[in-house]
């Protein structure tokens, strides 16, 4: 009997899915051959960037061509189906070739918009589509100094992403106001701009491009509707998608008004035994642009297919347009609608400019639905906030604490993993429910490679990583088996184990670390893990370059970046205590820059609104005055706060001042888990309020009581009495284990106060390990303190004695050129930045702006 002949038209990602799930049915009866116009079977586009960093074409492919062989799958590569008879049923390539078929899919995608403007041809102007598109921009950087993405939005950024990799000054030019248009409100816009901003991306937006001409100091120019230009050596075009759909224009299958092959609900053109499936599709007047809605839409073809005509047993109902994606190193993640679209829609905004995070989160009107988030620079609630919108869970009574830090993404916010019914979807690219995580755990599956390889939850976008976690481990847990609390994908370890190795070990570098213990290239999560850890042991200068690639922002730059883009300065003024001469240098500095002044609540005197050219100048200048780094960029030790304590104070019984001064010279410069905070008070009135720093240090008239691991901020936690009437010897003894033993053991990015809740036995535990030293570890921590101290530098003057670092502090590449697009207003006779008009309308705003 003759076989039944499916012919697959596109090899892409999509149809290659199909090809998998057809395969999956094991039927004997179907034949499959499929065509490719590029010179290779189907791999992923989704990490095409990756080909820029190592990934080669082989780490990218999806499709194996012994893996089709052996399924009997027959593949036909560069050369394109040019025409279609639907009536004889035949297909016809470029190249001559004729096959029939009974079955026809068309997975053809969609093709790059170049937008119709002159000059859009020359030589150095791309596509970023394949990774044939991706060879020519490489070829182009080798001969340019500066490329221009066309497009603002996922894939354009993706582009900017990989031309700055190439090493070329890089700007994005986008038509509407703000980049991601259709995923981000103005606030999430505003903000990814600034982040990306930070990492030397130029970002044009409402621009128009009018036309390409040659350029005078560089290979083009570009001029724009407003009568604004920009010159460039190369442009790559990212300005969005459109179905490829050509062979269906002389085929007498129904198109839409304007494109995309309509479908219906099992993904049937209007012609009998034709499926149209991915970017080319058309459903319900909408193109899916994504790689899980196509997944979806392969699945449904091939249950229809192999399950009757008549059966209806599976059915495309759409799919969630929800996105969470790393975009040059920023975490961004969109969830339902986010424009404002909803009548009577509620809204809470949590806005941290410090450390450059934004939430949105939109519920309904009555309270009990989630209808859309925005998260930008911190995007760990994306799953939770996903499941809570997918599965119409109930919202906990205040829904602030679903973005609240500290809290997004715990149990204790109303949902943990738990909660989710068998049905909730977890992986949308392919289909995998929490019930499909709990019946591979039951069949043996206990890591994240094993999920991965048994159900492919988390090999598409990636965006379900971190909730596919959290059902394993909970199923796991359930079950009684250990769960694997791997830092991450590179290193089998966790944090503490990592710290125990890179000590014992004697490790210096990342590198070292990861040759020795780890796979693969790093990620977001280990680079920066691993960079705290060298840094809390060994105290190396962090420019270095072997450490340079572990830092962020901040920390690159020695400086806070702040929410319009420019830095603030933050020298070190230990225990609060300044002579007249100094504060008259941080006076003459702040007007010779026009900068913004503020006292901190950590008693420090805080100068706003410095360039980035602005600040190895700021520097020399304070540096000489005899000022530090105070390290306000860092996770690492921020102030000591004290009252004035015995020395003027009529209650005071002990110098605060003092031992504030020499507590904060001692521990400058301590890197750890997060950031630090002390305080000294003179007397048990507590004006430093010492029991809510993480180390707080009272005077009593019988010595000193040590308080630790209390927590200002968002989630306030009072600290714990460790022990009492100390003398100053034995007070030092007991912060130095204690800051080791919690640098040694803490999770990434955990405050000491969230470390002692989830540390088993609790305080009593703790001053077991310290006071009684229950481990026999004091001496070692002691001594380990000890050596952080003697490598101790001020980062700024290393910094100003290196040229080379010096030129990372520069606006423009090959130009000293200040940024003077920046706008400030006047407010109470000082500099601020000029809010942007286009801010959002807030119904409930929480706002928290964390003060050094």
């Amino acid at each position: 009997m003759d076989k039944h002949r499916v012919i697959v038209v596109g090899n892409g990602m999509v149809g290659h899915k199909y090809i998998e799930a057809l395969l999956q049915e094991k039927r004997t009866d179907i034949e499959i051959i499929t065509f490719s116009e590029e010179p290779r079977l189907a791999y992923d586009r989704v990490h095409l960037t990756s080909y820029f960093t190592g990934n080669g074409a082989s780490q990218l492919a999806l499709a194996d061509e012994d893996y089709y062989r052996e399924n009997g799958v027959k593949f036909v590569v560069s050369d394109k189906v040019a025409r279609l008879d639907t009536q004889g049923k035949q297909v016809f390539t470029e190249s001559g070739r004729i096959e029939s078929y009974d079955t026809l899919v068309l997975a053809t995608g969609s093709y790059p918009f170049v937008p119709p403007i002159a000059g859009n041809d020359g030589e150095h102007c791309h596509v970023y589509r394949t990774l044939e598109d991706l060879d020519g921009i490489e070829e182009s950087s080798k001969l340019s100094q500066n490329g221009v993405v066309v497009g603002g939005g996922l894939l354009g950024l993706e582009a900017a992403n990989a031309i700055k990799e190439l090493g070329l000054e890089t700007h994005v030019v986008e038509f509407a106001p703000r980049l991601m248009a259709v995923q981000l409100d103005t606030g999430g816009g505003a903000l990814l701009r600034r982040k990306i901003e930070s990492l030397g991306v130029n970002v044009h937006t409402e621009k128009a491009t009018s036309e390409i001409v040659a350029g005078s100091n560089s290979r083009y120019r570009m001029n724009f509707a407003d009568g604004s230009h920009l010159e460039t050596d190369m442009i790559v075009f990212s300005a969005g998608i459109r179905p490829q759909d050509e062979l269906a224009k002389g085929a007498n299958i129904e198109l839409g008004e304007r494109g995309g092959i309509v479908v219906n609900d099992y993904c049937q053109t209007n012609l009998p035994d034709v499926y149209a499936i991915g970017e080319c599709a058309l459903w319900k007047g909408k193109i899916f642009g994504l790689v899980a809605p196509g997944y979806q839409m392969a699945k449904v073809a091939a249950e229809h297919l192999v399950g009757g005509k008549e059966s209806g047993t599976v059915a495309f109902t759409g799919a969630d347009m929800s996105t969470k994606l790393k975009l040059l190193g920023v975490d961004v993640a969109s969830i339902g609608e986010v424009h404002d679209q909803t009548q009577g829609a509620q809204s809470y905004t949590f806005s941290d400019e410090i450390e450059q995070v934004y939430k949105r989160l939109i519920i309904s009107e009555d309270g009990t639905k989630i209808i859309g988030a925005v998260l930008v620079g911190d995007a760990e609630a994306y799953g939770t906030l996903l499941q809570m919108k997918q599965n119409d869970l109930p919202l906990p009574s205040n829904p602030s604490v679903l973005i609240l830090p500290n809290v997004a993404g715990d149990d204790s916010a109303g949902m943990g993993v738990d909660a989710l019914p068998d049905s909730a979807v977890i992986c949308s690219c392919f289909d995998v429910t929490k019930g499909d995580i709990k019946d591979a755990v039951q069949a043996g599956c206990n890591t994240m490679g094993a999920l991965k390889e048994s159900t492919n939850a988390s090999t598409g976008c990636g965006g379900c990583s971190a909730l596919a976690k959290q059902v394993l481990d909970s199923e796991l847990l359930s079950l009684g088996v250990e769960v694997n609390n791997d830092l991450c994908e590179h290193f089998a370890y966790s944090r503490q184990a990592l710290s125990d190795i890179v000590r014992i070990q004697q490790i210096k570098t990342f590198d070292e670390l990861l040759n020795q213990y780890g796979s693969g290239h790093g990620c977001e999560i280990c680079k920066p893990t691993v960079g705290s850890i060298l840094a809390s042991f060994w105290n190396e200068y962090i420019l270095q370059n072997a450490h340079m690639e572990l830092q962020d922002t901040n920390d690159i730059y020695l400086g806070n970046m702040q929410k319009d883009g420019t830095y603030s300065v933050v020298p070190r003024i230990a225990g609060g205590e300044i002579t007249p001469d100094k504060l008259i240098v941080l006076g003459e500095v702040a007007k010779q820059f026009d900068l913004y002044t503020k006292i901190t609540g950590g008693q420090r005197v805080d100068l706003f609104g410095a360039q980035l050219n602005d600040l190895p100048i700021i520097w020399q200048k304070l540096v000489d005055a005899g000022f530090e780094t105070g390290h306000a960029y860092g996770k690492s030790v921020r102030t000591v706060k004290s009252c004035v304590g015995s020395t003027w104070c009529r209650y005071g019984v002990a110098d605060s001042v003092r031992l504030a001064i020499d507590v904060e010279n001692r521990y400058k410069g301590l890197r750890a888990p997060h950031k630090l905070k002390f305080a000294v008070s003179g007397c048990t009135r507590e004006c430093a309020e010492a029991q809510s720093k993480d180390v707080g240090i009272i005077a009593t008239e019988n010595g000193w009581n040590l308080y630790v691991c209390g927590n200002g901020g968002m989630r306030p936690r009072h600290a714990d009495l460790l022990a009492t009437d100390l003398d100053e010897s034995t007070l030092i003894q007991y912060i130095d284990r204690l800051l080791m033993y919690y640098i040694r053991t803490a999770d990434r990015l955990q405050r000491t106060s969230v470390w002692l809740e989830n540390l088993e036995g609790g305080i009593d535990y703790l001053k077991q390990v310290v006071v009684d030293d229950k481990l026999n570890l004091s001496a070692e921590l002691e001594r380990e303190m000890q050596s952080n101290i003697n490598h101790y530098q001020c980062e700024w003057k290393t910094t100003l004695e290196s040229p080379e670092k010096l030129k990372r502090f520069s606006h423009f590449i090959n130009s000293k050129q200040r940024d003077n697009s920046l706008n400030f207003v006047s407010e109470r006779e000082q500099r601020v930045p000029k809010l942007s008009k286009t801010q959002p309308s807030i119904e409930q705003s929480i706002d928290v702006v964390e003060i050094h």
